[in-house]
């Protein structure tokens, strides 16, 4: 459960939210909180984190492929992430 606040950093719990998540082409995923700091738990390979990622991130939290070499990364909705 979040905790209602002006700027949002935290749940109930203590523990970070999730805000951006970005999956590599090579199936890597980095994950990081409303400050831009990394999320170390949430990262790894795709396969591996995939699920907990998308149990823990909020509704506002934003989905993206950034594969190949393309400068601007493409920002998806979580269900076809």
């Amino acid at each position: 459960m979040e905790v209602e606040t002006k700027k949002q950093t935290k749940t109930k719990d203590g523990s970070k939210m999730i805000k951006t998540v970005i999956k590599m082409k090579n199936d890597m995923v980095m994950v990081f909180d409303v400050r831009g700091e990394q999320m170390p738990a949430y990262q790894g390979p795709y396969g591996n984190v995939k699920d907990r990622i998308l149990e823990d991130a909020p509704p506002g939290a934003v989905f993206i492929h950034w594969c190949g070499s393309d400068a601007v990364p493409e920002t998806m909705g979580r269900e076809e992430w």
